[in-house]
Parts: structure tokens; C-alpha cells; sequence
């Protein structure tokens, strides 16, 4: 017995509410968000007629319940379409496609500035790290550069959108660790309506907080197993060793302290000293946060990181005592509970990756979708705040995808976050 087709070829006089169809022609060429959806309106199917197409693949088992059209008639008892004018409706979504587009070019735009610019920034990062002992006040300036170059962006802008970035370079995690970390502590910071001054420091904080770890043997700070108990106590000493080298090069006490103390935690389980809430800066209270963010979802061995969405929700559900309460809850409403680098599934069943989310519209981010019609090169990015119809209902693991969405997805191994500091370059110049 021969198993029924996964689609089937309707005409497009008999389509009708309810049918889930599949477009086959470029996403540009039509009106409409994906090109494969669930027909909702009679507006939609004139739409569709007017695309010139006469017959539209439809999947029986994402259709409504109900009896399929007739199958497809013989070329020769098809009647010439008549020619229809458009409707002030499909007029309407014609030009909605048209802002799709524009705002995906913009999307691809701001992404490609952003790894230019995380690339420039994790270059200037190395080259301080490199000379911070020759040349140590040339390093520091350097340094105090990038971070107001970032302030700047996030000063310019009312709503921070954080970008996912392409995987990271081999053996480069240490510098965008320290990006990520002031990138994301930056942003926090801005949200609770820190001044530039504490957000200044925090950032020079974020990309010395691990400079210790210089004093540390190389198979230690990158081991990708478990540490010795002895090994983890020697591991630790990079908060201690940090301060002193901030102390030698004159730093703020405010970026000594984060250095000192970014992984003291709240209720006291945290090192060097085990200090609690109130004992703690309150620069460092903030980049405990993120900073545990980033080491669960950045682990040494890339197997063993959580998912964005499985840091945040581990953070919340078994962490929250050793972070400062508001400000965790406000990192978990700026990231949104999908952040970027979280896979999902829409409330259509389409499949997709968060590539950026902004403050301000947390629930609403940026997806990457998978459609097997599109190119992956040109793959379409949909953002949500634009398309109110479409929800995410799930969160997925990679290990959850089939082959060839995985590979189409291109899940990051390593998530690398950045903001556009373009705009605020290109607003200075006259």
C-alpha cells in the first residue's frame, strides 16, 4: 500500500480558508511573510491568484480538518484566468512586503557592521592584553577608547539591539569573552539608568575583570574537563592576581573592584572572600550576572554549554539567591526569554533561530528562519515586532533538529553578542 503524498496540487480557483500551502517561487516575488503558510483570509487567496501560478502544493496534515478540492484538471479543460486589478487590500500587503524587505536589508546591514566592528574591538582587545605590561598607560588608553566608543552607541540609541555574531575565531575565547561580558553588562547597566561614569567603568571593568588569569598556567585557564580540586583553587586566585595588576596600573577603585570581585556572589558562595549583597560592589553585583551568563552558555568544552534559553532559565530557577534580584530580572526582560542563539518554533510550526533581540521589545526579537526555498545565503530574517501574527510558541535544542535544519541554521557553538557602535560613529561626523 502506497503511503499518501506529504503535499498535493490544488488549483488555485478551488483554494480555500484553512489550507496550509507552499509558494514555489522566490520570497520576493510575493506578498507574503514566509512561503509556506496556513490561508487565514479571503484576501489572502485572491493574492495568491494574482501571482500568475496555476496550481498551489498544499499539506494535507497541516490543513484544517476538512475534504481537500478535487485534484488538478488536464491542461485542456483549463479556463484562461481572468484579469483581475488589485485590490486596495492587496495593495496594502504588497507594500508591507516591500517594508519586509527593506527592514531584512537593514537587518543583513546592522549585522555585518556589527562582526566588522566586533572584530575591530576583539583585535584592539588582544593588542591591549598583549602590551598591557610594556606599554601599560598606552594600553589603558586604548582601552578607555573602546569602551567609550561602545558608550557612545548605547547613548545614541534609546532602544540596544544585541546582535548574535558568527561563531568565534579558535582560540580567541578569551577576548570575546571580555566583549560579551562589557556588551552585555553595558546594556544592563543603561536599563537601570546607571551614569555614564558607572557605565564607563563597568566596561573597563568587563575587559579587565579577567586579566589575572595571565598568572595562570595556559592548560589550566583552558582546560576542557574537569578541574583538580587543587587546580580550581589556583583557577580562583585570578580574581586576586587581577587586582593587583589594576592596582599597578593605577585603574579605578570602581574597576579594581569588579576585577576583585565578579565572582562574589550575594549569598556568599561566591571567591575570593565570600562576601555577601551588601559587602559587594555594586558595579560587580552587575557583571556577576552576566558574566555567569556568559561562562554557562560559553563553557570550555563547547558540548557542555547550555543553550541561551537553558542559562537564563538555570540562572532563574536555581541561581536567583546569588544575584542582586533586580538586577537579574531586568537582564531576563532585556534579553527576552528567547535570547539570541536560541532556537525556536513559531506558532505556525516554522522553524528558526533568534538572531537579535531589543530591550525594549523583548518578546519580540529577530528570527532567522528556515525555509528550504530560500537560499540559505539569503536566508529571511523576520522581525517579530513586525509581524503580529506569528508567535514563538517553543524553544528547541540543536540536538532536536533534523540534519538539514540544523544545517541550514547553523545553530553558533559559541554564542558572541555585539551592538552596533556604527550609528554612533557615523552621528558624530559632520
Amino acid at each position: 500500500m502506497c503511503a499518501a503524498p506529504i503535499t498535493v496540487d490544488v488549483p488555485v480557483e478551488q483554494l480555500c480558508i484553512g489550507l496550509y500551502v507552499h509558494l514555489d517561487m522566490s520570497w520576493l516575488e510575493h506578498s507574503f511573510a514566509l512561503n509556506s503558510f496556513k490561508i487565514k483570509s479571503q484576501d489572502e487567496i485572491t493574492a495568491i491568484r494574482h501571482l500568475g501560478l496555476k496550481t498551489i502544493r498544499v499539506s494535507p496534515a497541516k490543513s484544517d480538518n476538512r475534504p481537500l478540492p478535487p485534484p488538478v484538471k488536464t491542461a485542456e479543460s483549463v479556463e484562461p484566468e481572468p484579469v483581475m486589478t488589485l485590490s486596495p487590500e492587496e495593495l496594502a500587503m504588497i507594500a508591507e512586503k516591500k517594508s519586509r524587505i527593506e527592514r531584512l536589508i537593514r537587518e543583513r546591514n546592522a549585522i555585518a557592521q556589527c562582526e566588522k566592528q566586533l572584530l575591530k574591538a576583539a583585535n584592539t582587545l588582544k593588542n591591549i592584553t598583549r602590551n598591557l605590561f610594556s606599554r601599560p598607560q598606552e594600553s589603558v588608553r586604548e582601552a578607555e577608547q573602546l569602551v567609550q566608543q561602545m558608550l557612545d552607541s548605547l547613548l545614541v540609541d534609546k532602544d540596544i539591539a544585541i546582535h548574535l555574531m558568527n561563531d568565534k575565531i579558535v582560540g580567541e575565547e578569551a577576548y570575546y569573552h571580555s566583549l560579551n561580558v562589557a556588551v552585555l553588562t553595558m546594556m544592563l547597566a543603561k536599563e537601570l539608568a546607571f551614569p555614564a561614569d558607572d557605565i564607563r567603568q563597568l566596561g573597563m571593568g568587563c575587559m579587565f575583570h579577567d586579566i589575572g588569569k595571565v598568572e595562570i598556567p595556559d592548560r589550566i585557564v583552558n582546560k576542557s574537563f574537569a578541574l583538580t580540586k587543587a587546580e580550581q583553587n589556583l583557577l580562583q586566585m585570578h580574581s586576586h592576581y587581577g587586582q593587583q595588576i589594576g592596582e599597578k596600573l593605577n585603574l579605578p577603585k570602581g574597576v579594581i573592584d569588579i576585577i576583585a570581585q565578579h565572582h562574589e556572589m550575594a549569598d556568599g558562595s561566591g571567591y575570593p572572600q565570600q562576601l555577601k549583597a551588601e559587602r559587594i560592589s555594586p558595579l560587580a553585583r552587575i557583571v556577576a550576572i552576566t558574566n555567569t551568563y556568559d561562562n554557562l552558555c560559553n563553557k570550555p568544552n563547547p558540548a557542555d554549554s547550555l543553550s541561551p534559553y537553558e542559562a537564563m532559565s538555570y540562572m532563574f530557577a536555581n541561581q536567583r539567591k546569588q544575584f542582586d534580584a533586580p538586577a537579574l530580572n531586568l537582564f531576563i526582560r532585556c534579553m527576552g526569554v528567547y535570547p539570541p542563539g536560541t532556537i525556536v518554533k513559531l506558532s505556525d510550526g516554522t522553524l528558526g533561530m533568534v538572531v537579535a533581540v531589543n530591550s525594549s521589545k523583548p518578546l519580540r526579537p529577530s528570527v532567522l528562519i528556515y525555509d528550504p526555498s530560500v537560499p540559505k545565503s539569503e536566508a529571511i530574517i523576520l522581525d517579530l515586532i513586525h509581524e503580529p501574527i506569528l508567535d514563538i510558541t517553543a524553544s528547541l535544542k540543536p540536538g532536536q533538529l533534523a540534519p538539514d535544519v540544523y544545517d541550514y541554521l547553523s545553530p553558533r557553538k559559541r554564542m558572541t553578542y555585539f551592538f552596533d557602535t556604527q550609528k554612533a560613529e557615523n552621528q558624530k561626523r559632520p
